[in-house]
């Protein structure tokens, strides 16, 4: 009896945290598992963040659309002025022809030459030197289509700054031109070109809706 009692007194007792420390080590797959998600989410997220936005619409235009409307305006901003002369003052259709287009085509060498063609036909009307107004209006369509292929321009806010914005670089270019290059005397009125550039805005509006009639989906 002693000696089951000391052989009972003297065994090993296993704590709790020694017996821990002696299961053996399993392979540490729980770690994997918890990275799969991830990779998948990630590899998920690729589509997910492209295809969220709206995506851009690429228009073409019919023949007679394309050579009609600005030899519409051209016609107009030449002729109209002279029994209201206040009209080439403030208003600039193919100014906004070709910033219509440009967007719409949303192709740079198509904005490009689009707007160079325009400007020389408007240098060829008008009584400037030729190429004042095509290289303005070369810049302004090279300008419009390349932002018309990183941006939605198709709602009303958008169309309004975009038109702004491009009355200002079309009147800087044109100055620039006009002033470094020809000798031209010009004067810059600030309360002028804002009034100018919010008339083109307003009417480029209406105007960019209902030429909207005329887009072919590419």
């Amino acid at each position: 009896m002693v000696a089951s009692r000391l052989r009972k007194r003297t065994l090993p007792k296993t704590s709790p945290l020694a017996r821990k420390r002696n299961r053996p080590s399993l392979p540490h797959h729980h770690g994997a598992i918890r990275n799969r998600p991830p990779t998948k989410a990630s590899h998920n997220s690729v589509p997910i963040t492209y295809t969220s936005g709206e995506q851009v619409e690429v228009y073409r235009f019919s023949i007679p659309v394309t050579v009609g409307v600005p030899l519409l305006a051209l016609f107009v901003q030449a002729f109209v002025p002279l029994r209201f002369p206040r009209f080439a003052v403030y208003l600039d259709l193919p100014l906004l022809v070709t910033i219509f287009f440009a967007m719409a085509r949303r192709n740079p060498i198509s904005g490009l030459l689009t707007g160079a063609f325009i400007g020389l036909a408007e240098d060829m009307l008008g009584h400037n030197p030729i190429g004042i107004y095509g290289i303005a209006k070369t810049v302004v369509g090279y300008g419009a289509s390349s932002l018309g292929v990183k941006l939605d321009v198709e709602n009303a806010g958008a169309r309004l700054l975009v038109t702004v914005g491009f009355y200002f670089v079309h009147a800087a270019v044109y100055f620039t031109v006009a002033r470094g290059m020809v000798n031209m005397t010009q004067t810059w009125s600030w309360s002028h070109g804002l009034l100018a550039a919010l008339a083109n805005a307003v009417l480029g509006v209406m105007l960019y809706f209902l030429l909207d009639k005329f887009k072919q989906r590419t």
